[in-house]
């Protein structure tokens, strides 16, 4: 049961996170540095998961 209530918690916070990238692209004000850095910590952090196995289920 934890799992489900800790995927649904990832799963909005990424719908909000997509909501907010389309409305920034939409006024063109996209700030691609801060975005580049939050993508280069998930990749980092799904590959350390990989390399590690730290914090698998």
């Amino acid at each position: 049961m934890l799992r489900f209530v800790v995927i649904a918690l990832i799963v909005i916070v990424a719908w909000v996170l997509l909501i907010k990238l389309f409305r920034d692209i939409k006024a063109s004000k996209v700030d691609w540095k801060g975005w580049a850095i939050i993508a280069g910590f998930i990749v980092l952090a799904f590959y350390l998961r990989h390399v590690t196995g730290i914090g698998e289920f």
